[in-house]
């Protein structure tokens, strides 16, 4: 009888919960929509690369308002968000603009385990877009801009002895009316241009550390010499503190060094397993903290032994290696939007749903574009097999880019406040991805948008990470003869139109072959395609002649190719798959065959 009461006591709360939340609006949604539970919501653990056992999620439902700017805290909210969606999505339950004018308010409380006593408590964000303030128990404990970069704070000393915590976020975004990178955001969305995202886009969520803790550790391969440098950080130690790395290939250590808390450490693999596309290995690896002989922290991470280079064939063309050996890189342009949670995947399946579907064409690289993903994201990239050049989110001044015309002249100036925090957040971005052995090609600028300093930037980004290459400006019109790629963009069938002996030549963006279909579309008067075709057979058609034109030109010069796009996203039809990923447009088999064919000419 007692079970029986507590079960339906849980199913009353779960119908209340419910009846709090439902998806907003009737605009397309794909299939995970529907899975999306607002008592566990993405309840996986959001930071693979630097696991801990023990965490709280605190996504779920919380309080929220909209209020003009320079208003002090509501004592009344609108109504009820669901966290992590952004407030512009459906799977918010919200679905309201915010605008430059207002700011966004969040609130929740939340009660600190006991077990968790003696502890620091960290509270982690993944994302807010763009300048969130962070209240605890009506004190403010502080602040971050940048939309794509996770943030932490300690919240020990503000914590209540016991009880319930209050947490207030208030969250301010200009979209494009400010300086701040935002992608494709825009506040009137059309054609190639999208919905706002404001707020908290990524999970929330709170971990319990030792005073001295590890904060994060980054790996660097170098499999020319067997070795595998780790670079740990940490925080409050001692001089005497030790850190131990252990590196595993299942149950077996290949691996193992001590160092002072303050070092780096290099680990000799013998005969290591090298990561690729086709063989995605990674090993298992072990860090641990210790004071005074005691174990202070341990965290479970990953890493993997593989090279990014380039280097002249034997026709003097020079190509991307992997490993050592020639590969062409050959992937789809992946914005990461969703039609129910715009930056954010309604579940986990779905965030690697689109990972799969480009090794399933014959792919082996995504160029994620001008966004930045979750960390699991990168996980599963890392997991599946996929090289992934990352884009620097565009900002500032709109693109005047115009196909082959490339200028050597001056390029946009931007203000003191713009340009510092591009540099911002162009390095906490590099910082939360280096670990992630997917990622092998920087782009700082796309399409001469907001480009600046570009000798400059491309400098400090290969100086900050030599170990993977730069591409300086995706598309470009300002030229400058630096970095290691030279990158065309072409609509919509491949052309080669200028050449650069001195670098890694790459079509950075082609194709763009638009098919509407009906039922999968997003509410927008004009459907966006660089070309458009009315069936699967004539779009497939179009496609193979666009690849094999592509073969031609990476036996003449070309090592790398990305094809747009992935999905439809909004107005744009001119994906793979719809938006709602739910009908997959092409011919798969025939894609994924003339696909290895493109990929198999440069070896």
């Amino acid at each position: 009888m007692k079970k029986t009461i507590i079960t339906t006591a849980l199913m009353l709360c779960a119908t209340g919960i419910f009846a709090q939340w439902k998806p907003a609006g009737d605009n397309i949604k794909t299939q995970w929509a529907e899975k999306v539970n607002p008592q566990n919501v993405l309840p996986e653990y959001p930071r693979p690369i630097l696991e801990r056992s023990d965490w709280q999620n605190l996504n779920g439902l919380w309080d929220y308002a909209i209020l003009p700017i320079g208003k002090a805290e509501p004592t009344n909210f609108d109504g009820k968000i669901l966290v992590p969606f952004a407030i512009e999505s459906s799977l918010s339950g919200v679905q309201k603009n915010v605008g430059r004018d207002n700011e966004l308010w969040y609130k929740r409380t939340f009660t600190v385990p006991s077990a968790w006593k003696g502890k620091n408590i960290l509270l982690h964000f993944g994302a807010v877009d763009w300048k969130a303030d962070i209240f605890l128990n009506d004190v403010k404990i502080g602040s971050h801009t940048g939309g794509y970069t996770p943030f932490c704070l300690d919240l020990t000393p503000f914590l209540k002895s016991s009880g319930e915590q209050k947490l207030v976020v208030r969250v301010w975004d200009g979209t494009d009316s400010g300086f701040q990178p935002r992608g494709k955001q825009v506040s009137k969305p059309e054609g190639i241009w999208y919905t706002a995202v404001t707020g908290i886009w990524q999970t929330v969520w709170l971990e319990p550390v030792n005073n001295q803790h590890i904060v994060s550790v980054n790996t660097v391969p170098d499999i020319d010499n067997g070795r595998l440098k780790v670079e740990v950080k940490s925080a409050n130690t001692q001089p005497s503190d030790i850190v131990t790395v252990k590196i595993l290939d299942g149950t077996k250590i290949v691996a193992e060094a001590k160092s002072v808390a303050c070092q780096s450490l290099e680990l000799y693999i013998p005969d290591a397993k090298l990561w690729s596309p086709e063989s995605p290995f990674l090993y298992d690896m072990e860090v641990s903290l210790l004071s005074g002989g005691k174990k202070t922290d341990n965290v479970k991470s990953y890493c993997a032994m593989r090279k990014i280079s380039y280097k002249k064939d034997a026709d003097g063309i020079y190509r991307m290696q992997l490993n050592n050996k020639s590969y062409f890189h050959y992937g789809p342009l992946d914005q990461g939007w969703w039609p129910d949670g715009l930056y954010t995947a309604p579940t986990d399946e779905a965030l690697a749903y689109d990972i799969q579907k480009t090794k399933d064409f014959g792919f082996n690289m995504i160029r994620k574009h001008v966004k930045v993903e979750p960390a699991r994201w990168y996980t599963h990239c890392d997991r599946l097999g996929i090289l992934v050049w990352q884009d620097m989110p565009s900002g500032d001044r709109s693109p005047q880019w115009q196909n082959r015309r490339y200028f050597t002249g001056a390029e946009m100036v931007r203000s003191p406040e713009s340009e510092a925090n591009y540099r911002k957040e162009w390095k906490e971005i590099m910082d939360y991805l280096r670990p992630n052995p997917s990622i092998v090609v920087w782009v700082p600028f796309n399409e001469a948008w907001g480009q600046f300093k570009t000798a400059d930037i491309t400098q400090w980004t290969k100086q900050y990470d030599p170990s993977r290459l730069v591409n300086s400006a995706s598309g470009g019109n300002f030229y400058h003869g630096v970095g290691d790629i030279l990158d065309l963009h072409n609509y919509p069938a491949p052309d080669m139109y200028l050449y650069d002996a001195e670098r890694v030549n790459v079509l950075g963006e082609y194709g763009g072959i638009g098919m509407p279909i009906q039922d999968h579309l997003w509410p927008s008067e004009r459907k966006w395609g660089y070309v458009e075709f009315k069936n699967s057979d004539e779009v497939t058609a179009e496609y193979v002649k666009y690849a094999l034109i592509l073969k031609d030109m990476a036996k003449r010069g070309f090592s790398a190719a990305v094809y747009t796009q992935t999905t439809d996203v909004e107005g744009e039809v001119n994906g793979l798959i719809t938006y709602d990923r739910k009908v997959v447009k092409l011919n798969e088999q025939k894609v994924r065959e003339v696909n290895r064919e493109v990929i198999s000419v440069v070896k």
